[in-house]
């Protein structure tokens, strides 16, 4: 008898789930995948529930045969495994991103004989409100929080890019891209940056732009997006304040704070020693850390301790101390920072508290030394990369530039060539 092979990343079965079902019991003896965590992630999925939880609700579909965890979103193990007469999926894999894996799968299946059997998509208002539903799911504080955490532990690194607004948030959000080896990629979560939501602004930063400012950027992207959130959180502020705010950040959805070992007003790392920056001490910091998470209600929270030892020139012995110290008094992640543009000391760092330390999470932003790759990063024990300014960086000079063109030829028309379809931006508001 011939077999049927039909992969699944849902958590929820409808109507267009079972249409692919019944379409592919016309073929044989239907065998379901169910796609592994890691691998729903890089599918631009997220698993709400567990994969036994996910492979036991297959199980209950009528006409399934089989269920079987798929460990490639491209099916080669699969297809070696079991070698299927029929991949049978929703014709939507033959159009965006998606139609990288069908033209991967079309070639494995070629080898042998086997064949993909697309389906129309099914639309309708009930297929809508499930699919809304998983998405708003995603958005709920309780999940939301948590994924910084799930993110870590599934993948190789949690790629990360900034957002300082809704519409950034969503660029972040949909953005998907197709690799040389056929793979989709994605970007894992958000940073919402105290420099670029003090430029948004046309502000100095230099914490000029209150908490509550800021927990309004955060409230308008998290109103239209599900990825996980990490702040900016510059000092922390008093003691007394910062507890205050881990509840807030905590309540909100927020996945972590990024606070850094520094006193006074804030100076903006990439000034270094070129103006006065002063340290806190570790006894100080570390009281801070230890109030913060004593404060938390949940254990999914992260208080990241950014250390500012190589910014300031003090040592890679001083930043290790501190490092250490910090992660004992309850810090969830280490973040280091360098302005040099070479990554050898923060590779040293790495290297260094890896040898002491295999499980605390290392944070870093490439934004100086941005030659090296997420993979080299991930090698050294990196975890979570941000992309802490780019898309603000990228903005400011072609609107500069747009300005500038309108204003010489006293009309719009010489720039339109270079502006994005206002339609296609209203089409990336209106999928949600």
């Amino acid at each position: 008898m011939k077999t049927a092979y039909v992969c699944f990343c849902t958590d929820v079965i409808h109507d267009g789930h079972l249409n692919i079902i019944n379409n592919a019991r016309k073929y044989g003896r239907v065998v379901v995948g169910c796609l592994t965590d890691k691998e729903m992630v890089r599918c631009t999925k997220f698993p709400t529930t567990t994969i036994e939880e996910r492979i036991n609700l297959y199980k209950t579909i009528e006409g399934v045969e089989e269920v079987v965890i798929q460990d490639n979103m491209l099916y080669d193990d699969v297809i070696e495994k079991i070698h299927p007469d029929y991949v049978v999926h929703g014709d939507n894999w033959k159009e965006g991103a998606e139609r990288a894996v069908r033209n991967h799968v079309e070639k494995l299946l070629s080898a042998y004989g086997g064949q993909i059997i697309d389906v129309p998509y099914t639309y309708n208002e009930k297929v809508r409100k499930v699919d809304q539903r998983l998405k708003e799911k995603l958005a709920m504080p309780e999940y939301r929080r948590k994924r910084l955490r799930q993110l870590i532990e599934m993948t190789p690194v949690v790629k990360t890019m900034e957002a300082h607004s809704g519409l950034t948030g969503l660029i972040i959000e949909k953005t998907v891209v197709e690799e040389e080896n056929g793979r989709l990629d994605q970007f894992d979560a958000m940073w919402v940056s105290s420099l670029c939501d003090s430029t948004d602004r046309g502000k100095p930063d230099i914490e000029l732009v209150d908490m509550t400012s800021r927990l309004r950027t955060i409230n308008d992207i998290m109103e239209v997006t599900t990825k996980p959130i990490i702040l900016d959180g510059d000092t922390g502020g008093l003691t007394e304040h910062f507890v205050y705010n881990v509840r807030t950040l905590e309540r909100m959805g927020v996945s972590a704070v990024i606070i850094e070992d520094k006193t006074g007003l804030k100076k903006n790392s990439l000034f270094g020693t070129e103006v006065v920056q002063t340290q806190d001490t570790i006894e100080n910091f570390s009281a801070k850390i230890s109030a913060g998470k004593r404060a938390q209600l949940s254990d999914d929270f992260m208080i990241i301790a950014r250390i500012e030892s190589l910014i300031l020139e003090r040592g890679m012995e001083d930043a290790l101390k501190r490092a250490f110290a910090f992660r004992d008094a309850g810090a969830d992640g280490i973040m280091i920072h360098s302005r040099k543009k070479d990554p050898a000391e923060i590779l040293e760092f790495c290297d260094k508290f890896r040898a002491e330390d295999k499980k605390t999470p290392i944070v870093v932003v490439p934004t100086s030394f941005n030659q090296i790759t997420e993979n080299e990063l991930a090698s050294h024990g990196v975890n979570i990369v941000i992309y802490a300014n780019q898309l603000m960086r990228a903005a400011f000079p072609v609107m500069k530039q747009t300005a500038e063109e309108i204003l010489r030829a006293h009309r719009a028309k010489e720039v339109d060539s270079k502006l994005m379809p206002f339609k296609d931006i209203i089409r990336l508001i209106d999928e949600l």
